[in-house]
């Protein structure tokens, strides 16, 4: 009887595998990744051509991303909106951090937009900063030269 049991158990294996997973070799490294990687688990490699595909919501044209923020990275939109304020000078700082952590998301994900955005707020952010420094220097040597 348990004879007929392993012989079963071992037909049932050899009828019904598990389907393997797709696999693709890495052309930098050699190492066996899944197909649907998009780098390789060894050494980071862009393992396909073309970008990981975006998700379309509907209209994603370069027109409907310039209105909206349509897949754009989140550090950029604020990056952005903070170089819009940093005339005011206080949140230069912030635009100047938040656009280099933009910069640095949107190369490290290249299916995300707003490069043009997060540029805008490094730049404002540096111009602000500098303006916030020179206004800061500028009331501490007014108050060193009125004590004197």
């Amino acid at each position: 009887m348990s004879e007929e049991i392993t012989d079963q158990a071992e037909s049932d294996e050899i009828l019904s595998p598990e389907p393997a997973a797709p696999t693709i070799y890495c052309e930098k490294c050699g190492v066996k990744n899944l197909e649907n990687n998009y780098r390789c688990t060894a050494c980071g490699y862009n393992l396909h051509d073309t970008a990981r595909p975006v998700i379309s919501t509907g209209d994603d044209s370069a027109a409907m991303r310039l209105l909206l923020p349509v897949g754009r990275s989140g550090l950029a939109i604020v990056s952005g909106y903070l170089g819009l304020v940093s005339i005011l000078l206080l949140p230069a700082p912030a635009a100047l951090i938040t656009g280099i952590l933009a910069i640095r998301d949107i190369r490290r994900n290249p299916e995300k937009h707003g490069m043009g955005r997060a540029i805008f707020g490094l730049v404002m952010g540096m111009f602000g900063t500098v303006l916030f420094g020179f206004l800061i220097l500028g009331l501490v040597l007014e108050l060193l030269r009125n004590r004197s």
